[in-house]
């Protein structure tokens, strides 16, 4: 190779390099002018992809909006990415301190906006069904509790009732935004099913006992105030089953009630209702609630007893009686003088 190619070559080469390193200055010099963040951050979005909604419709959103530069160069980003096909549906909270480059990672990457919920201990499935609603999960109570009676959860689960009631575990979840409701309820029960390993006496249980001691958790987990009062207050239910003497449970009257009362009266606990534990005899046809670990805890090793009756003091605390007699002095000391 005489002398003259070989300067042709690295002046060829060198000029192929320079080239390259122009172009890569130019596409990080309009990468920042056109491609950069709009502010600070300050400003958010809430960004809503609906399925199979083109990426044009998204730039065009993300432009109006204030929160890209240029809809052109965005254009561009998705079509030198080829980005157009993996745009996942979703809600993404963007902000205008975010660069076209790192908006486009979050939408193609799936990094959708969490909503979460606490569903509190004792809450029925009517309150849960509420609950979703405020958070935009659920269209309506009425859509939740069908689910919540859907054969093949039942079934799959090996739930001996035409509810889930009582096997929605209360705990704090977070889910994305137009989660299937179907999902989210069997959210809940997986997590019942995976604390209900933390009880030994629950293993190997069929599904009628478990269904039995659920039943009685939802009682308690209504009825009791303070956790280490949950035992006692198991003991005595059952007890009083074995003596067959009717529950007389005042949360099995509120359950029919779409709110709670401040105070049940005398006409309460007379509406008919299999619930209505004071006219009928045995446990409620299911739970009543949807129990915490105390309360499960406690309908697994309940504190036996020679206690028949419990009643509510001003102080948050249960009054445990042996007697009918005993049971009716304290309810003039603790209760009726309330309402003098």
């Amino acid at each position: 190779m005489n002398s003259k190619v070989k300067k042709y070559l690295i002046l060829s080469g060198l000029g192929a390099a320079l080239l390259l390193v122009l172009a890569l200055i130019s596409f990080f010099v309009v990468d920042e002018i056109k491609g950069g963040a709009v502010g600070d951050g300050q400003n958010k979005y809430e960004l809503i992809i609906d399925s199979g909604e083109p990426s044009s419709s998204v730039v065009r959103e993300l432009a109006a909006s204030g929160m890209i530069k240029s809809s052109v160069y965005f254009n561009y980003l998705i079509k030198f990415t080829r980005a157009g096909n993996k745009i996942k549906q979703g809600v993404y909270d963007i902000n205008d301190g975010m660069s076209s480059r790192k908006i486009l990672d979050v939408i193609i990457s799936g990094k959708v906006k969490l909503v979460t919920f606490t569903v509190p201990e004792g809450y029925n499935n009517r309150q849960i069904g509420d609950l979703l609603v405020t958070k935009k999960l659920s269209p309506s109570r009425e859509e939740f509790l069908k689910v919540t009676q859907s054969l093949a959860l039942l079934t799959k689960y090996n739930i001996p009732a035409k509810t889930l009631e009582g096997y929605l575990f209360p705990e704090t979840y977070s889910v994305p935004l137009n989660y299937p409701l179907e999902r989210i309820t069997e959210m809940m029960i997986k997590r019942f099913y995976k604390k209900l390993e933390s009880i030994p006496e629950s293993k190997g249980m069929k599904p009628a006992d478990l269904h039995f001691r659920v039943v009685l958790a939802s009682i308690v987990e209504r009825e009791a105030v303070r956790k280490e009062e949950r035992p006692m207050m198991a003991g005595v239910f059952l007890t009083r089953i074995e003596k067959n003497i009717n529950l007389e449970s005042c949360a099995t009257i509120q359950y029919l009630f779409d709110k709670p009362k401040k105070r049940l009266f005398e006409s309460d606990l007379k509406i008919v209702s299999p619930y209505n534990t004071y006219i009928n005899g045995g446990w409620p046809p299911g739970p009543i609630s949807n129990p915490g670990l105390p309360a499960l805890e406690a309908s697994f090793r309940p504190m036996k007893s020679d206690k028949l009756f419990f009643l509510l003091k001003p102080d948050g605390s249960h009054y445990f009686s042996s007697t009918f007699k005993e049971h009716l002095e304290a309810k003039k000391k603790f209760i009726d003088v309330l309402y003098q």
